[in-house]
């Protein structure tokens, strides 16, 4: 592996393959300043940068170091906070400093990580409106928790930095781009092992000696395996280097996801073809899950409270599947789930890409999160509805049964009358319907009566606001 920790390489040699970069800063380099507050990817207290040697300062990403695996991060550069600074303070250090941005300090270097990527990776924000600045700096935080709750001195912080020049080349002057891989790395210790191949036919021949080995991509729900469960993860097969599976491809009838590309990848390309569908990947984890977590994996964990697969039941997905000796197979996303954290994928088989219909994603759509923490939380209910051309409704649900899924019977019971609206009559047949058609649990999140009512209220709301111009707003941030 060729990994560098504050410009300098390291040795990663006789590491476990399933290590966190939190563990490796911490225990192995001495480098304390990044912090274990959760270790799920939660509070942002390990914030670090993350650098691809080979695409320079302006692919700087801010991740969590406690659930990124070590072995998942060969020719990068990692920044932590006491390499930030050399005779002087970085800029958000130093109006971190004057803002008075720190209380009892454990958040502090989380937060500073987090806008000094920002800094570093969007220079065109010093000459940026106020207002521009300020949502930047609120998305980059949005990962960070500060437990005494002093957020307005360091949003204050982090804008009064923006007005300072980034220092581009900071990071990367004393070291040469690597050369970019040609193939498979693998990192290797007694049973476990680390695979990381860079073509699907690499990937296609390591699932036919190892059918039983764990794909990874982000590992931004798989990690928690380990730092939560405290398992032991043998056989990794990360996909991140596979050119093929990170493409997002616009075609003339589709959007072409790959599986492994990551959430803020997908949100830079649906800008224009989906506005609703971007607002909603923004609300999905924080910048720093969604600079490594993919909605290849956000499918395949088959949780019942994931965000993406709703939207992708409404608008009529197929995933595209491909197995150990390269057959291919096609499955619609209404059939890809079995059950709880069951899916039709075999031994051997891996989702490669998820095609949406431009005809679905240009028509009307409305998509709900509802969750206790606006950013950075998962569902307790999650609402998917379009409305198609032909005029009927299709919605779908996530945290409402034991996998995400359509309403296919109350869907059946909405039908525009001559006005193109939905009568109250229809609407009270369809919440009761909606009541009968799914019986959700009671969790740490929400009741199940509360998880009935919101489902409900969603459904009228998507009703209203799909046949009008009325938009009911929601509060963001205080």
């Amino acid at each position: 592996m060729a990994l560098y920790v504050n410009n300098i390489r390291v040795d990663t040699e006789k590491m476990a393959p399933d290590m966190t970069l939190l563990q490796y800063l911490r225990q192995h380099q001495q480098l304390t300043g990044t912090k274990e507050g959760c270790a799920s990817g939660d509070c942002g207290a390990c914030t670090v940068m993350a650098i691809d040697s080979n695409k320079g300062m302006q692919d700087a990403k801010a991740i969590n170091s406690c659930i990124s695996p070590l072995s998942s991060l060969d020719r990068h550069h990692i920044i932590t906070i006491e390499g930030l600074a050399d005779a002087t303070f970085h800029p958000v250090q130093e109006k971190m400093v004057e803002c008075h941005g720190s209380q009892c300090g454990f958040c502090t270097p989380g937060f500073v990580m987090s806008m000094a990527t920002l800094h570093t990776s969007r220079t065109d924000l010093s000459t940026a409106p106020t207002k521009e600045q300020r949502a930047a700096v609120l998305d980059a935080i949005s990962g960070n928790l500060c437990r005494c709750t002093g957020y307005r001195p360091i949003i204050e912080a982090g804008c009064q930095s923006l007005q300072k020049p980034a220092q581009t080349n900071k990071f990367l002057h004393n070291n040469e781009p690597d050369a970019p891989l040609s193939s498979a790395i693998s990192v290797q210790k007694t049973d476990q092992f680390y695979v990381k191949p860079t073509t699907e036919l690499e990937l296609q021949g390591i699932l036919t000696e190892h059918p039983d080995a764990q794909i990874i991509a982000g590992g931004t729900d798989l990690m928690l395996e380990v730092t939560q469960k405290y398992k032991s993860l043998p056989k990794l097969i990360d996909v991140t280097s596979i050119g093929t599976l990170n493409q997002v491809q616009h075609t003339p009838t589709s959007l072409l996801i790959g599986a492994a590309a990551c959430y803020s990848h997908i949100e830079t390309e649906l800008t224009h073809v989906s506005p609703s569908f971007k607002e909603l990947l923004q609300r999905l984890g924080s910048r720093q899950i969604r600079n490594r977590g993919t909605i290849g994996g956000n499918i395949c964990n088959a949780s019942p409270i994931a965000d993406t697969p709703p939207i992708l039941m409404v608008l009529n997905a197929i995933l595209h599947l491909t197995n150990h000796q390269g057959q291919q197979r096609s499955v619609n996303i209404n059939d890809f789930y079995q059950g709880y954290k069951k899916t039709v994928l075999q031994a051997g088989e891996y989702l490669a890409h998820i095609e949406i219909p431009l005809s679905a994603l240009h028509q009307p759509i409305k998509l709900y999160k509802v969750s206790k923490r606006y950013e950075d939380d998962i569902s307790a209910v999650m609402g998917a509805f379009t409305l198609t051309q032909d005029g009927a409704i299709r919605m779908a649900f996530g945290g409402m049964a034991a996998t995400p899924v359509r309403a296919v019977q109350t869907e059946s019971i909405l039908t525009l009358d001559e006005n193109n609206q939905f009568s109250a009559a229809s609407l009270d047949q369809a919440r009761a319907c909606l009541s009968r058609e799914f019986s959700p649990i009671s969790d740490v999140r929400a009741s199940a009566e509360y998880r009935s009512e919101m489902a409900s209220n969603l459904l009228v709301k998507a009703c209203l606001e799909l046949t009008s111009n009325i938009s009911i707003g929601a509060f963001e941030h205080a």
